[in-house]
């Protein structure tokens, strides 16, 4: 696990529990330092008290004497703007901070290395993980982390020349203050999180703290196809002149997407484009990154083929949580030249919704076959709909799926890209994406044939 001096003899405070937390408290005791956990949940505090005894002090940091302490961990997830850890930290002058600022403070200590940083509303886990695989297929060590994979942490340290790849959300953007990336990288920028920022000049200003803790003569990645991402952009090449700062929008590398079967798509071009100057800002050269976008596999849940019957793809794309996200999704299938009057894409959406249109969505709907609204989103989706497509109100995935099967043809695509969270029907999106999988196999094997 990663460790560090820094943190012996000081007091810590873990608010959150689940996998994440736990390996902050792992790496923080074994550091040597004194720390408090906590999480609402009586199943996690029963799993730390088994792991840790009295090596921990459970006690919520929220009504706890936090005097002396170094630092509250806080769990991504805790709604830092309404929850009252926020003013226990106020009150006692103990800053909020998450595992990746931990992280950042424990690199001192680590062999001599270099870290890529990587966010954006949609596309930053396929972004990072095409990082992370472009560098192993080029045989730099590496890892990944952040908001994929395993907890930075619980990682043991790469050894010298190594590269660290975090994908970072916002809200651990929030709990980070010192995380100077060699190379930096924002793919896009669109509404999202509300709730949480209030505003969208709020939510971008969250993203755009990623390039404000960069140290001179680091890099920066910028997606250009959004002015809000554009906008950022700019005020770097203000603040610290053009060299470092690469615009990408897929152009120089669009004639090579044929190669690569599981980045199609004008999104996946723009998470390749982002990728490549990643690496190439790392020192890779074209031979290398084409090699390795030729063998990379995609992620579960982002545009994943689960499978393929008399010439019906069936497409996986749980991880769509927005209209934002799911636009790209639309995009990708379009009439084939062949016939191009014919509409491919048999469309399951709905879920919990995180607004009240699909206007994102809009341009890609001269794509759509059908739609089949399923959740708490599926009338308003199905009202919206209804004047450009045949809709069919299924309310459960299955029926969706079923009355998709029936209508679909060699050449179409059932695609499930929800446009909306997960949390009315599943417990998050890779259960909602796994039972997609797993019904689409029951019924594919129940006649054989879609």
């Amino acid at each position: 696990m990663i460790c560090s001096p820094l943190f012996a003899g000081r007091r810590y405070a873990v608010l959150g529990l689940a996998r994440t937390g736990l390996a902050v408290v792992r790496a923080l005791l074994a550091s040597g330092a004194q720390v408090t956990a906590w999480d609402s949940r009586d199943e996690p505090r029963q799993t730390l008290a088994n792991a840790f005894g009295d090596r921990v002090e459970l006690a919520d940091p929220v009504s706890a004497d936090l005097s002396g302490y170094h630092g509250i961990v806080v769990s991504p997830g805790v709604p830092i703007n309404r929850h009252p850890i926020g003013e226990a930290a106020v009150r006692y002058g103990v800053p909020l901070i998450g595992d990746i600022e931990l992280f950042a403070q424990a690199r001192a200590a680590l062999p001599a290395h270099r870290v890529v940083g990587i966010t954006g509303t949609n596309g930053k886990s396929t972004t990072t993980a095409l990082v992370y695989h472009l560098l192993q297929s080029a045989g730099v060590k590496s890892l990944m982390g952040g908001n994929i994979g395993l907890p930075i942490l619980g990682e043991a340290p790469l050894p010298e020349g190594g590269v660290y790849v975090l994908e970072l959300s916002s809200y651990q953007i929030d709990l980070t203050h010192s995380l100077a990336c060699d190379v930096a990288a924002l793919l896009n920028i669109t509404p999202d999180h509300l709730d949480r920022y209030g505003t969208f000049p709020a939510y971008a200003a969250a993203k755009a703290r990623l390039f404000a803790m960069q140290e001179p003569g680091q890099q920066a990645v910028f997606g250009v196809t959004d002015q809000e991402t554009l906008d950022v952009a700019i005020v770097e090449e203000l603040r610290r002149g053009k060299d470092g700062i690469h615009r990408v929008d897929g152009t120089r590398i669009a004639a090579f997407q044929a190669e690569w079967p599981s980045l199609q798509g004008p999104h996946n071009l723009q998470n390749a484009a982002a990728a490549v100057a990643i690496v190439e800002a790392l020192g890779l050269d074209e031979a290398q990154w084409r090699a390795g976008l030729a063998t990379f596999r995609g992620l579960p849940h982002r545009m994943e083929r689960v499978a393929e019957a008399n010439g019906v793809l069936f497409i996986n794309d749980s991880k769509a949580t927005n209209p934002a996200s799911t636009a790209p999704a639309l995009a990708a299938f379009p009439p084939l030249p062949e016939a191009p009057d014919h509409r491919r894409i048999y469309w399951i959406l709905g879920g919990l919704p995180k607004g009240d249109d699909l206007d994102e969505c809009a341009p890609w709907f001269g794509n759509i076959a059908a739609a089949y609204t399923i959740g708490d989103a599926g009338p308003r989706f199905a009202e919206l709909l209804d004047p450009y497509m045949p809709v069919h109100r299924a309310e459960m995935m299955a029926e969706a799926i079923r009355h998709a099967i029936a209508a679909a043809r060699p050449g179409d695509v059932v695609l499930l890209s929800p446009a909306c969270a997960s949390f009315d029907q599943f417990r998050d999106y890779e259960a909602r994406g796994d039972a997609f999988r797993q019904i689409v196999a029951a019924l594919l094997e129940g006649d054989g044939t879609p």
